[in-house]
Parts: C-alpha cells; sequence; structure tokens
C-alpha cells in the first residue's frame, strides 16, 4: 500500500463534525491544522510514545485496544492539569505488512477514543518501519489560572487518589500469561488495554480550586508521587492500610502492585486540610480516596501495619531502569 492509500484510509477515520465542535478551522487535509482556542482559556500541550515492544505486543494486544490506548494514556495528562483535551496529531510508523486489518481496527480504537473523550484527531504524521511507533500530541485547554500543578504542596496537605491502583498492572500479567491474542471483552484486562482518563475529576478539582498540587498516575504511585514532593519541596507519609488496591489475590501483592504498579491513569492529588471533606467519595462513579497526608521535609514514607514508617523506594515504571 502506498502513503496516499494509508492516508486515505486515515482520512476514512476521521470525524469532521467533531472537529468543527473543538475549535477547528481546518483539520485534517492540509499542510498543518488550524486552532481557535476559547477566549480567557490558556492551552494545555502534551505528547506521548506508544512503542511495540515496550508499550504493546503486537502479538497479545488487539489493535482496537492500541488505538484507543495510545490517545487515551496522552490524554492522561491534560486530566492531570484539570484540562479539557480538544485535538490531537497522530504520528505512526508502521511496517507495510499492518497497513490492512491491522491499521483498520487501530483506527477504529482511535476513532472510539477520540469521539469519547471529544478529542479531533486534527493531523499527524505517517512513515514505514519494521516496528510500529505511535506518538500522540494533544491540545487541551483549562480555565486561565485554574491548572492543577505539581508544586502547590504544602505539610498538612491530605494526598488523595481516585480509582484502585495496581489493576492494570495485574492485567498486564494476566496478558503476558495468555496464549495468542488477548481477548477484548476480558473483563480482567479491561483497565490495562482500554484505560480511561480521568477528566471530569479532574475538571471538577480545577473549576473548585480545592487540589493544591496534582498529576496523572501513569509510573506507580512509588515514583510519582516523589514528584509532587520534589516539586512541592515537601515529603510525604502513605498510609499502607488505607490504599484503595486490586482485588482477587492476596492483599500484601495488592499492595505491591498498587505501590508500585504503572500504567493505571488514576490521579494523584493534595488537598489542603481544612478542604478534605470537600471532597466526596466518588465523583461521576470514580471512587476517591485519602491515602496519606504531606509533611515536612524530603522523602516518600509507608505507615505499615504496625505503625512504623518505611521509606517507600521508587519501583515503579522507568524506560531507562535496566
Amino acid at each position: 500500500m502506498a502513503e496516499n492509500e494509508v492516508l486515505e484510509r486515515i482520512w476514512k477515520f476521521h470525524d469532521l463534525g467533531l472537529e468543527r465542535s473543538v475549535g477547528l478551522g481546518l483539520g485534517m487535509g492540509d499542510d498543518a491544522a488550524l486552532w481557535r482556542p476559547r477566549r480567557g482559556y490558556e492551552t494545555v500541550l502534551t505528547c506521548d510514545w506508544f512503542l511495540e515492544g515496550t508499550h504493546f505486543l503486537r502479538d497479545k494486544h488487539p489493535a482496537d485496544s492500541v488505538g484507543w490506548k495510545c490517545v487515551a494514556r496522552a490524554e492522561s495528562d491534560v486530566a492531570g492539569m484539570g484540562g479539557e483535551p480538544r485535538c490531537f496529531l497522530l504520528s505512526l510508523a508502521l511496517p507495510a505488512k499492518s497497513t490492512g486489518r491491522w491499521l483498520n481496527e487501530f483506527l477504529a480504537g482511535v476513532k472510539r477514543a477520540s469521539r469519547r473523550f471529544a478529542c479531533a484527531m486534527a493531523g499527524g504524521d505517517t512513515t514505514r518501519r519494521d516496528q510500529i511507533l505511535i506518538n500522540v500530541a494533544v491540545v487541551g485547554e483549562v480555565k486561565r489560572g485554574h491548572a492543577l500543578r505539581r508544586d502547590g504542596a504544602r505539610a498538612g496537605d491530605a494526598i488523595f487518589v481516585t480509582g484502585r491502583l495496581g489493576e492494570a498492572e495485574l492485567g498486564l500479567r494476566r496478558l503476558r500469561k495468555t496464549r495468542g491474542m488477548a481477548r477484548s471483552n476480558d473483563a480482567g484486562l479491561r483497565k490495562h488495554l482500554y484505560p480511561k482518563p480521568r477528566l471530569e475529576v479532574g475538571q471538577w478539582l480545577a473549576e473548585r480550586r480545592l487540589a493544591s498540587a496534582a498529576m496523572d498516575l501513569s509510573d506507580g504511585l512509588s515514583s510519582d508521587l516523589p514528584r509532587i514532593c520534589a516539586a512541592s519541596g515537601v515529603g510525604a507519609v502513605v498510609n499502607e492500610a488505607g490504599l484503595p488496591v486490586a482485588t482477587g489475590i492476596a492483599r500484601k501483592e495488592a499492595v505491591r502492585l498498587a505501590l508500585h504498579g504503572g500504567d493505571d491513569y488514576e490521579l494523584l492529588f493534595t488537598v489542603k486540610a481544612r478542604n478534605a471533606k470537600k471532597i466526596p467519595r466518588m465523583i461521576r462513579g470514580v471512587r476517591l480516596t485519602q491515602i496519606g497526608e504531606i509533611v515536612r521535609g524530603r522523602g516518600v514514607r509507608v505507615r505499615v501495619a504496625d505503625g512504623k514508617l518505611q521509606r517507600l523506594e521508587a519501583m515503579g515504571w522507568d524506560a531507562f531502569r535496566k
């Protein structure tokens, strides 16, 4: 298949109506897109790699889940800042043998995610390569002065997370043990294959200015919480007993996954102590759990069952760790 044919295939999956609704004056089909930001908003920019062999396996991950996830995980960064995704650019490198059924299913997943999160594909780039390489760049918006940042946590703030932690890592373990292609309808794999960025929760927090600091949980709590602490110049204590963990496995292992498992795309945020009671138990069906507090000093520690504090080593996802 020639490149023009690949581009025509991609064009068939774009959504003209969605393009217009998110402020695209000119979308796919030209040298570049034209986008009109809304008055009173700041622009949120982010991009994310999704690589065969590193983030997905072509012989195990359904192509439509790859399409969904490459969009959803990039939009999770926008959720972490309380923003609203508006459009994205998709850069795709793939071998010629993947330009048929695989490409169709991949684009169907991209389109489903695009519609689900009201974020239009505005263009991108294509090229040929032996391995599949995907990059998604998202343009989002947040009301001026309302963006959630990592540097606002202060001693005494309560630490919250959304959802259950470790479920995606548990799903990945299960996938690795299966033979052949994973089943898209396998409930145990759902969070790993089709994550949902917590956009509505992030926007709720930003609108009410309740979060003193926030970010999305993509690399694991033990790796991401220290980033908020470093940006804010504080330390943290996590209560092991309060962690919302995956079900169906031994508690000890569930806690380990909750602390170190990546790929959850939940939100991690802090709230001033006086505002902690304003955080509901659920927002739009998403559970919110207080798991600890920000403290003076440096480093992150875990309060274990006997009340003792143990240093929490960053053992989440790290692409450069050997």
